[in-house]
């Protein structure tokens, strides 16, 4: 059911060979964003080139919008952006520039992980698989990401309950998540963008290119 071939170093997460199966019995074939895509995020950035983590609630619920990586949307996608959409008022807002690309592939590619709470959805059925089981996986991942200094931008009242945790190495940044029910509750201002990478530049990284590549 799901393509676990990309995973690299993610592999011998113990939710893999422990939690992976009970879950997909209880879900199906009917999910999103599409089983071969469901641990995209993982895949594309490895545990030893992350350096900054977003994370986010659950994927998209309608057809074609969610990717795998959280927040992020395939290319002509054409309908409405709503938390990517606010996503990008704020980095305009924050460091004065101009994010149109949909496909957050780019960012992936300079160590950001973009990871949901849940992995899964039913179509049209937002935060139905919120419990039953994702949680063992985020815990692994951000465990194996807790041993050096990163950034954790948590989306969220589910990705702020990660928070707990994490150690006190890291840079840790926490707002309401992005979408339009939320985000003028604290999301747009909160300037995450500029904050990251001034402290990556202070751990002396290259800042992350958030606008248009």
């Amino acid at each position: 059911m799901f393509d676990l071939s990309g995973l690299g170093a993610w592999a011998d997460l113990p939710f893999f060979a422990d939690d992976l199966s009970g879950i997909a019995s209880q879900i199906g074939d009917d999910i999103l964003p599409p089983p071969a895509l469901t641990f995209a995020a993982l895949a594309r950035c490895q545990p030893d080139d992350t350096r900054v983590v977003i994370l986010g609630q659950d994927p998209y619920h309608t057809a074609g919008k969610a990717d795998g990586l959280a927040f992020s949307i395939p290319q002509g996608f054409g309908g409405r952006l709503d938390s990517l959409g606010n996503i990008f008022k704020e980095i305009q807002s924050d460091i004065r520039q101009i994010r149109t690309q949909t496909a957050l592939h780019d960012w992936a590619d300079q160590g950001v992980l973009l990871l949901n709470t849940a992995l899964t959805v039913p179509p049209s059925q937002p935060k139905a698989h919120a419990r039953i089981g994702w949680s063992a996986l985020v815990t692994q991942a951000l465990d194996r990401l807790d041993r050096r200094p990163r950034a954790f931008v948590l989306w969220g009242g589910p990705a702020q309950g990660f928070a707990k945790g994490l150690s006190d190495l890291h840079l840790i940044l926490k707002a309401p998540h992005p979408s339009p029910l939320s985000a003028h509750r604290g999301f747009f201002g909160s300037r995450p963008f500029s904050k990251v990478n001034r402290w990556l530049i202070e751990q002396d990284q290259q800042p992350i290119h958030w606008a248009d590549p």
